[in-house]
């Protein structure tokens, strides 16, 4: 491995080269990879060069991995730590301090005040409907009310107009069949 920074190799991080402009520092790592296997001869003895051939496109002030873990490496080795896992799980995770979650309550607490305020108003808008049916139906009863009375008078003069003819019929046919007698 080389002794370049491996926290470069964590998922969502950027990376820059020239030919290619940014990209996810893992789809460049398994290039470099690529690149680095098929740049490689077979093995022969070490020379002094410089490794400019692994990064004749990239700066050599810019960090770069060219060579990617194997999955059968152990995951306890210092280049995966697992302390460092656990930090950068840690600043994606939102921090949960009182004020956070203080703030989250309030915050809970003013929507749930809204929707009640908008069901008050609703409710209010409902009742005031109601009342005026209300009101409507009060004034239909008492014109039907009216109706009756008036009909139920009018029912009580047919009756004592009739009562009263009734009366005169009788006291006149019994006046003509006393006279004749």
């Amino acid at each position: 491995m080389s002794s370049e920074p491996q926290f470069l190799s964590f998922k969502g991080l950027k990376q820059y080269t020239p030919e290619d402009g940014w990209g996810q520092v893992n789809a460049i790592l398994q290039s470099h990879a690529q690149q680095a296997t098929a740049a490689q001869p077979t093995p022969t003895p070490p020379q002094h060069q410089p490794q400019q051939h692994h990064h004749a496109a990239v700066p050599e002030n810019v960090p770069t991995l060219t060579e990617t873990p194997d999955a059968s490496d152990n995951k306890s080795s210092p280049v995966f730590d697992p302390l460092i896992n656990e930090l950068f799980e840690q600043l994606r995770v939102a921090p949960s301090d009182e004020l956070t979650q203080t703030w989250r309550t309030i915050a809970a607490e003013v929507n749930l005040l809204t929707q009640r305020m908008a069901l008050q108003r609703e409710l209010q808008e409902r009742l005031q409907k109601l009342d005026q049916d209300l009101v409507n139906l009060r004034g239909t009863i008492l014109s039907h009310l009216a109706d009756v009375q008036q009909a139920a008078d009018q029912q009580l003069s047919s009756a004592r107009l009739r009562a009263e003819v009734s009366a005169l019929a009788q006291t006149k046919l019994a006046a003509k069949l006393t006279n004749k007698q």
